[in-house]
């Protein structure tokens, strides 16, 4: 009996170590970090279709999107906030669908965005730009939605190579990251934005394939995105695979693995 009592009690305290580790799991994914695979080909070539990452909920506190608990959901605002930075790349509910977004932040509270001939000017000063080459593709659809590159050497065949021109682009305070140019669109030249208190401007990398801040939300674009509406910010790709399933191991880009963001 007292083997058998034995025997029990182990299994007991072995579901008891699942059952806790779990739930620890599930606090730490809630609280801090939320996984997030890239979808589209909007952040290129900073994220490309397939990168899987992690977002730090925590980078500018909690709000209703990023906090379970009813404590968080009825306090205006967010739990000790911080501001998010210019350059920040951030995942963020959608202010009509809901859905998920991930942008680069572009314009903070009061700023003046405009686009003229492709170029970003914030609040009347060039963000500078320098040739860094090109950014090369399979022309092949992508990912799990088999959705086809934009290319600027168009048109290009099933298997061809679509090229695009890349910029190194450089933010007023200072942040440097990597924008497409693909063609010659109606984003490249836009009215001047301001943004409201409260809000902030989002752009794609890839900005001739991005629908962001520079769509109004009356035609289904992102518009101004609210603080509340921020989950948290991205800061590095855990993992990366070009295929559509994860389980075409061929397909991963080691090259990716816990690359870290710009």
């Amino acid at each position: 009996m007292a083997v058998k009592a034995e025997k029990d009690g182990g299994i007991i305290e072995s579901v008891k170590t699942i059952v806790w580790a779990l739930l620890i799991a599930g606090v730490f994914r809630t609280l801090f970090f939320q996984p997030f695979w890239i979808p589209s080909g909007s952040m290129k070539d900073t994220l490309l279709i397939g990168d899987f990452l992690f977002v730090n909920k925590m980078a500018y506190g909690y709000s209703k999107y990023s906090c379970p608990f009813s404590m968080c959901v009825f306090i205006p605002g967010r739990i000790f906030a911080s501001q998010p930075k210019r350059g920040d790349i951030v995942v963020f509910k959608h202010p009509v669908s809901g859905e998920d977004f991930i942008k680069r932040l572009i314009g903070l509270p009061g700023d003046r965005i405009q686009v003229k001939d492709g170029e970003l000017y914030i609040n009347g000063e060039l963000a500078p730009q320098e040739p860094d080459g090109e950014f090369i593709e399979t022309y092949e659809p992508q990912g799990p939605a088999g959705s086809l590159p934009i290319c600027q050497n168009a048109p290009v065949g099933i298997g061809g190579e679509c090229i695009k021109s890349r910029f190194t682009e450089t933010l007023p305070n200072g942040v440097k990251h990597d924008v497409l140019n693909a063609r010659d669109g109606a984003l490249d030249n836009t009215p001047v934005y301001t943004v409201p208190e409260g809000e902030f401007f989002f752009m794609g990398d890839n900005r001739d394939n991005s629908n962001d801040s520079r769509v109004p939300q009356a035609a289904r674009g992102v518009g101004y995105v609210p603080f509340q509406n921020l989950i948290g910010r991205a800061d590095r790709v855990m993992f990366s695979s070009a295929g559509r399933s994860i389980f075409y191991f061929w397909t991963w880009r080691s090259d990716r693995f816990f690359k870290a963001l710009d």
